[in-house]
């Protein structure tokens, strides 16, 4: 990866990581923090992170009534943003665990031609 890229992901990484901790510390819901997610980024630890938090919005009512998995989904979550926060790649583990469902990552594309065209190749494939 050229030295640039991997600079601008870290960047973008510490960016969602600032998402993750508004999260938890429920400065932010978790339909507003997808919706502030870096647009058109391709990084898997940044997708991996996006769907880290749409698990963790889908467990909402198993979250509410079991206190141990609401525990241990937090201390997770925590982990990614820590991760993020220096600017690191998460666990391969992690990524890996995600990487079935990179095409169905609804990021916002940007509204620049490279996100047109983005919109247009997910509508056009699926």
């Amino acid at each position: 990866m050229h030295k640039r890229i991997k600079q601008e992901y870290s960047e973008l990484r510490k960016q969602v990581a600032d998402i993750f901790i508004a999260v938890l510390t429920e400065k932010l819901c978790v339909r507003d923090a997808l919706a502030t997610f870096p647009k058109d980024c391709e990084d898997k630890t940044i997708i991996a992170a996006w769907h880290a938090l749409c698990h963790l919005e889908a467990d909402e009512d198993l979250r509410n009534k079991d206190t141990m998995y609401k525990q241990e989904q937090d201390e997770y979550i925590e982990f990614i943003a820590f991760t993020l926060q220096k600017g690191e790649e998460l666990p391969t583990n992690i990524i890996n665990a995600y990487l079935p469902y990179h095409n169905e990552a609804l990021i916002s594309p940007s509204k620049s031609f490279k996100g047109i065209i983005k919109k247009l190749k997910r509508f056009l494939c699926c």
